[in-house]
């Protein structure tokens, strides 16, 4: 059987934003070239919250990092490692044995700041020389700047933790993403505000988007609808238990989607979550975001 020979991007990518989106572009030009297949290596949990022991809320989960590299990119394979295993791994192993070896990389990126290996030894100058050593290609991708300011995950999450979704949306390059399976609800929107709603779980570890109001779009059966989504704890809802929830009032469709795979998108934030006087001053204020959602999406973004 013939090997497949592998152009691959290297990096935790979570969010896969503008800064991850130059290493990205860099593979799939060099797998044209090379004819080899486009991927990217990333862990399967955040490296500096396995090493610190810190807690590092993430921008996407997993499974949602490798749609969105697939998806805007053009990444063909996207090989996630435990980072429990490669934590201990000689950082010359990570290169000779793992990436060569075993995944025969002809040519590897990474950014400026990558680090791999145990204790962290392994950095872009030693990726390189090795790399040159092994007749390896090996490319180093700089840091990326918009308006002044390094494209981050950190500074993503600050602006996510804020509700900040339109400035995210310039430096992620995309809307902030969440994708999970609906979950059963209190089944209030269809029932007394006449929209019909999905209920998301935010995955363990990943951000929750500041409590609020927003426009946004859901993906599902290869079409797109508009809604308006409440992420909070409900304050109106008599039994609300506290847990924090994201909630969709699907425009302009009908139909049961529990259990089904959906993928949300937040483009803009209407307001900020708050606790109304009755159940039916929340409706009105609810048609009224969904007229506001209607004229966001019908304005150019």
């Amino acid at each position: 059987m013939k090997e497949t020979r592998r152009v691959i991007a290297l990096g935790f990518f979570d969010g896969v934003h503008n800064g991850h989106g130059a290493l990205l572009r860099a593979v799939t030009g060099a797998a044209q070239k090379l004819d080899a297949a486009a991927c990217a290596f990333t862990f399967d949990r955040h490296p500096g919250a396995a090493i610190t022991g810190q807690n590092v809320p993430l921008l996407t989960s997993v499974e949602d990092r490798i749609w969105l590299m697939r998806h805007y990119y053009g990444i063909q394979e996207v090989i996630v490692s435990p980072f429990d295993g490669m934590m201990r791994m000689d950082w010359q192993d990570f290169i000779r044995e793992y990436l060569v070896k075993q995944l025969h990389a002809v040519h590897v990126i990474a950014g400026h700041d990558f680090h791999f290996g145990y204790m962290g030894k392994g950095n872009p100058r030693r990726l390189q020389e090795v790399c040159g050593q092994l007749g390896v290609g090996c490319e180093i991708i700089g840091k990326v700047e918009q308006d002044g300011i390094t494209v981050s995950s950190t500074y993503l999450r600050t602006l996510i933790a804020q509700g900040e979704m339109a400035r995210a949306r310039q430096f992620y390059g995309h809307p902030h993403t969440l994708t999970n399976r609906v979950a059963h609800g209190k089944h209030l929107g269809t029932s007394a505000i006449g929209f019909p709603t999905v209920n998301l779980h935010i995955p363990d570890g990943v951000i929750v988007p500041a409590f609020g109001v927003y426009a946004t779009r859901v993906h599902f059966d290869e079409e797109s609808y508009a809604a308006v989504t409440n992420v909070g704890v409900r304050p109106t809802v008599q039994d609300n238990d506290g847990r924090v929830t994201v909630e969709g009032f699907i425009l302009d469709f009908n139909g049961d989607l529990y259990g089904q795979t959906i993928r949300m998108e937040f483009f803009h934030r209407l307001r900020g979550e708050r606790k109304f006087e009755s159940f039916q001053a929340l409706s009105e204020e609810i048609a009224r975001n969904a007229q506001q959602t209607r004229d966001y999406f019908q304005t150019p973004i």
